[in-house]
């Protein structure tokens, strides 16, 4: 790996913010950020993210690469969880290996941000359409999931019957941060161009200031949550650390395949290899109660978020150029 690359990454303000967070908790600072304030400010960052994809795909000729990059997406996020589950099912219950497999084939909104803003360090840009295709593999994910529990997971006689296919899908797609981005994409694209000059400061000049506070507060959520799955040993660890690296370079060598845009294959890449940790946890309260949130939520942002924005994100970016 570029040693410069990585330093410069691992030197990023908003890294060293959420290092912060980790350290807070670490030496039982009382230091909090209302909750109120960070639904705001996530809120925030995935409208800033969406109206901007929305208006950069406004002025984007329309090019067979969209769709190829939407069907990219999709194809991701239905394999991923497929040969996810079936690592899995080895070593955890079908509950738990679905629920897993489910969040590392879907998306996290927080690491495309992050990589958006590393994106940026780096001067290189990527498409609109991106956002959409970000918007697109949260939901494929979950009905992959809920497949294959409905498959092996037969519930006892005593156990409430799981809800249906339609209704958790329903759920997961009128998730607050799923219909925010898709929403704020509609919007960027519908929206007067010269109108939209006059929120510019608050979708561009003040975003990285408001996802430095957000990955504060994730490095303290992270710190709290990374030792409540140590009782599962040390395979979960293991798998969180290197699943997505694998996910991760493989789509950074592959996306060539749709498109030769650098900044394009990055944000592939780290959409691969992030996992879910908002909309999928969500999901899988109704669609697997039998599951245990105390392994899938600390594994997706514990662990697998923090190897993304620290060492996955240089690794994909050079497999992305040298490839």
């Amino acid at each position: 790996m570029d040693a410069e690359l990585l330093i410069a990454n691992l030197t990023n303000p908003t890294l060293l913010f959420f290092v912060l967070g980790i350290v807070a908790t670490l030496v039982r600072s009382d230091l909090e950020i209302p909750p109120s304030t960070v639904k705001f400010i996530s809120l925030y960052l995935l409208f800033a993210i969406g109206f901007k994809g929305g208006q950069e795909l406004a002025h984007s000729p329309f090019e067979a690469e969209i769709i190829y990059s939407l069907g990219f997406g999709l194809l991701l996020s239905s394999l991923i969880p497929l040969y996810t589950f079936f690592i899995l099912k080895r070593r955890l219950t079908v509950s738990d290996a679905g629920a897993v497999a489910a969040a590392y084939g879907s998306v996290s909104a927080v690491t495309f941000v992050a990589a958006v803003s590393f994106l940026d360090a780096q001067s290189l840009a990527f498409s609109g359409h991106m956002v959409a295709v970000m918007a697109l593999m949260e939901a494929p994910a979950i009905i992959v999931g809920i497949i294959l529990l409905m498959r092996y997971d037969i519930p006892g006689p005593d156990e409430p019957p799981r809800l249906s296919l339609g209704s958790v899908v329903h759920h997961s797609v009128t998730n607050g941060s799923v219909l925010m981005v898709v929403g704020s994409l509609v919007i960027g694209i519908i929206a007067d161009s010269k109108q939209a000059e006059g929120i510019k400061p608050f979708t561009t000049d003040i975003f990285k200031g408001f996802l430095a506070i957000f990955l504060l507060e994730m490095g303290m959520v992270t710190a709290r949550r990374f030792g409540t799955f140590s009782r599962y040993g040390r395979f979960v660890t293991l798998f969180a650390v290197l699943m997505p690296l694998f996910n991760g370079s493989m789509v950074a060598v592959a996306s060539h395949l749709v498109t030769n845009s650098v900044g394009n294959r990055f944000i592939f890449a780290i959409l691969a290899a992030s996992a879910s940790y908002i909309a999928v946890p969500a999901a899988m309260r109704l669609a697997a109660p039998k599951a245990d949130p105390g392994l899938y939520i600390p594994m997706a942002l514990g662990v697998t978020f923090p190897v993304n924005i620290t060492l996955g994100m240089p690794l994909y970016l050079l497999l992305v150029q040298h490839s």
